[in-house]
């Protein structure tokens, strides 16, 4: 196990592989036999029970090299030996996932037994140093530091012709089953282990789990049945995790895709916890007044009824906020008479409190209460977004409580952590909640703000982000692993052995798809050919959810960028001839440059790509009921990962175009209607020796000065990053460069201009510019501005004497309570030459 220090080490090492380093923040180092009698009847769903395809099993194709021929010990005679007796849940689940998963593999069925057989190979469960009957020493160490002695730690060892799964716990051994499938080479009738293999471990944080949360705004628990919770449950616990939280009551908006009542579901996923010896939480925002009695008291029925229900629960979390905007005053109090409820029905269960949306006053309120009250009934503190800095809040509170982080992995832009630098294409196209495998970057994260924690919930909203599940969930029990070899477990226990590693270099290079600008990013299009090269060689394949995960985004990104240089050469004609105005006359102008902007339409280009995207989100609503379209697939909101609604998005500003030229046929005479062309043909392009940037635009911003970096650092301000804006339920026909904006760059900076010469700063965004160059603050700062609008302040001459300006502007010191949507923000600057 690391210490923090070697976990930030990790971290250190990861940044290093994309170019980061401590120095950059000056730190210093501190299927073919079916499952059960419970599975899924149909095809698909089958293939989403048993994590491969159902028809996975005919993988036998050598498309990539066979494991090499080392020692290994031959298990498909093997039988499963458990203690006599009655075992705890976890226990007796630990024998039956690793009957039923190898059978989903390799079709072999091994025999459970609490017998000792003479003459087969064994793999033997224990949590215990002596099982009677046996008549064999199990290799238990007594050394009390072992992993296998520590909270939850195990031992999988391969000894002669035993393989031993040894517990420290019954839940011990559910994971060291799980480090067994993750080990295990499997095909069709054939199951072995290295023959010397020994892995003992433990985690290194003492909760680890995701929010699994069956409600009408996720892209995808909605549509699920119990069953595949119970699967997915069990898979997630491949990788460690001990904890699944559920949204038991937020939410109630109708949706078709229910196949069970929400109160049976949430009775159900209390009892797949139970069955496996895991932790349950419910996630219960107050989005109503607290101080409406009868709203409240109705609240507290509610959670009655639900704790009632609940076969087991560990943990009530209650956000702050988002949602929800009531004082401590009030949550405090029914915090008190929630635990009134809920501890006399589980006592052994805690209220866990998170500090979104409090202001500075109000968490002093509610840190002076606990220091005060001391209550019992709290279990600690949650680190989610919109809280105060984690170290910050870790130091506030006292030992007694335990301090639990709630990342975002399951978004990408106006969230916790949005990809940094995101080509817009993408922000537009793919939004907020799309497939999103981020391996390396939340690795990053997860290392630098774990040390301060208990551990983590995660907030997901779908299976769109199991990849990050996994790396979360395996860097939280050990975070000195290397991402790529948490994908490649990934890929072997969920696809095969003999793709994992090509698989996760793949995966990997999905990530890399998103850095960068796009049109120079080429590495999208070998990204496309591996994934496609690996689909032609295991069709087998075909059914399973991941795997399909993995091709809609490798041919999705390359669709997107296909269509980013195509219409970006459009766009560049048609400014072309709308700056003829004066020779073809405006109304033939204007024309003419529709027809090329329109050929996206009546010409569309890449229509093979287009198709099988929309076949790959056909199959994913299908095999794990991923809703990529409002429309089609019952999304619930443009926002929640309905990818085929917006994949023809424009990506140039034809749209935008097409609306100013009916405001320019209104202009009255044709002087001023060729003057506005002009102007819009010249938006991007304002002559020799001027300059533009679309600042929140990788592609066309060079003066931008930015970081590179992937998140903040515990207790820092967040790195400046662009906000994508999402207008119009996604479907906004403003100017691009306005939907993606700062507040603000670190800076902006131009090199070798003419100190003879007279400049203007131009600007465009939304609300006031507090524009400083060189350091000094210019005039004008009373001025507000609509977005579209254009700011002018003309460069002082004696700032010109060193060829070099530097541009920063100041944040209105009045705009700190202000909504974030309603802050000042920068679009666009040019700096022009006169």
């Amino acid at each position: 196990m690391l210490h923090n220090a070697e976990i930030l080490t990790s971290s250190a090492r990861l940044g290093a592989a994309v170019g980061i380093t401590p120095q950059t923040f000056n730190l210093e180092k501190k299927d073919i036999v079916p499952f059960t009698n419970t599975s899924p009847a149909n095809s698909a769903q089958r293939a989403f029970c048993s994590g491969v395809a159902a028809t996975v099993l005919l993988l036998t194709s050598p498309f990539l090299p066979a494991a090499s021929a080392a020692p290994a010990l031959d298990l498909h005679d093997a039988v499963i030996v458990v203690r006599p007796g009655e075992l705890a849940n976890a226990e007796r689940s630990a024998a039956t996932v690793l009957s039923e998963e190898v059978a989903a593999r390799t079709g072999l069925r091994l025999d459970t037994t609490s017998a000792w057989p003479s003459d087969k190979p064994v793999i033997a469960i224990t949590s215990q140093a002596d099982v009677p009957g046996w008549g064999v020493e199990i290799p238990w160490r007594e050394t009390a530091d072992v992993p296998e002695r520590q909270p939850e730690g195990y031992r999988l060892l391969v000894d002669d012709n035993v393989v031993w799964l040894i517990g420290a716990t019954p839940r011990g051994t559910l994971y060291a089953t799980g480090e067994f499938l993750r080990r295990l080479n499997w095909d069709v009738g054939k199951a072995t282990l290295p023959a010397r293999l020994d892995v003992a471990t433990a985690p290194r944080w003492p909760i680890r789990g995701h929010q699994l949360g069956y409600r009408a705004q996720a892209n995808s628990w909605d549509a699920w049945t119990p069953e595949q919770f119970d699967q997915y449950i069990r898979e997630l616990a491949f990788f460690g995790i001990n904890s699944v939280e559920n949204i038991p009551f937020h939410d109630d908006r109708p949706t078709p895709v229910m196949k069970v009542s929400r109160r049976e579901m949430n009775q159900r996923m209390s009892e797949i916890c139970n069955k496996y010896g895991l932790d349950y939480w419910v996630w219960t925002p107050a989005d109503f007044d607290l101080s409406d009695d009868d709203v409240r008291a109705a609240a507290l029925d509610q959670h009655e009824q639900l704790y009632r229900d609940c076969k087991q629960l560990t943990g009530v979390f209650f956000p702050g906020g988002d949602p929800g905007e009531n004082p401590p005053e009030l949550v405090l109090p029914f915090l008190e008479d929630v635990a009134a409820r809920l501890l006399p029905l589980h006592p052994d269960a805690r209220v866990w409190l998170s500090l979104q949306w409090f202001n500075a006053e109000q968490i002093e309120y509610i840190s002076a209460y606990i220091e005060r009250e001391s209550p019992d009934w709290l279990g600690g503190l949650v680190a989610g977004p919109s809280a105060p800095p984690i170290p910050v809040t870790r130091a506030l509170l006292p030992e007694k409580y335990r301090y639990r982080l709630y990342p975002d992995i399951t978004h990408n832009k106006l969230c916790q952590y949005p990809v940094p630098w995101w080509d817009q294409a993408f922000a537009l196209t793919l939004g907020r909640e799309a497939i999103n495998p981020r391996p390396t970057h939340y690795a990053y994260i997860h290392n630098w703000f774990a040390p301060y924690s208990d551990g983590f919930i995660s907030y997901s909203d779908g299976v769109h982000d199991d990849v990050n599940k996994a790396i979360w969930s395996s860097l939280s029990w050990d975070p000195g692993r290397d991402p790529r070899d948490v994908l490649i477990d990934y890929c072997r226990v969920y696809f095969h052995p003999r793709v994992a590693k090509s698989a996760a270099d793949a995966i990997l290079a999905l990530e890399r798809n998103w850095q960068g600008p796009l049109q120079e990013n080429g590495g999208v299009e070998a990204t496309l050919a591996t994934w496609q090269t690996l689909e032609r060689q295991a069709p087998q394949l075909v059914e399973n959810w991941r795997w399909q995960m993995c091709l809609v985004r490798a041919y999705y990104d390359a669709y997107v960028r296909h269509r980013l240089i195509r219409e970006s050469r459009l766009e560049a004609k048609a400014n072309e001839i709308l700056a003829r105005c004066e020779d073809l006359g405006t109304e033939r102008a204007m024309k003419r440059a529709s027809a090329v902007l329109n050929r996206v339409d009546t010409k569309p280009a890449d229509a093979d790509l287009r198709e099988r995207i929309s076949s790959l989100c056909e199959d994913l609503y299908e095999s794990c009921g991923l809703q990529t379209s409002v429309s089609k697939y019952h999304a619930i909101g443009g926002e929640r990962g309905a990818i085929l609604d917006y994949v023809d998005y424009p990506l140039n500003n034809r749209w935008w175009l097409q609306d100013e030229f009916e405001s320019v046929r209104r202009i009255t005479t044709e002087v001023e209607r060729c003057r506005r062309l002009r102007e819009l043909a010249d938006w991007e392009h304002p002559g020799e020796g001027s300059f533009y940037d679309d600042v929140g635009n990788p592609a066309k911003s060079p003066h931008v000065r930015r970081r590179n970096s992937y998140v903040t650092l515990p207790g820092e301000d967040a790195v400046p990053l662009p906000t994508r804006w999402w207008w119009d339920n996604g479907f906004s026909r403003a100017r691009l460069s306005w939907q993606d904006t700062m507040n603000y760059p670190d800076a902006v900076v131009y090199e070798g201009l003419d100190p003879s010469a007279n400049y203007v700063v131009r600007m465009s965004g939304f609300g006031r510019f507090l524009l400083r160059i060189d350091g000094e603050l210019l005039d004008g700062d009373d001025e507000r501005f609509e977005m579209g609008e254009i700011c002018e302040r003309a460069v002082p001459g004696a700032l010109l004497a060193d060829r070099r300006l530097e541009l920063t502007w100041d944040s209105p010191s009045d705009e700190g309570d202000l909504n974030w949507r309603k802050q000042s923000r920068l679009a666009e600057v040019w700096l022009i030459k006169q």
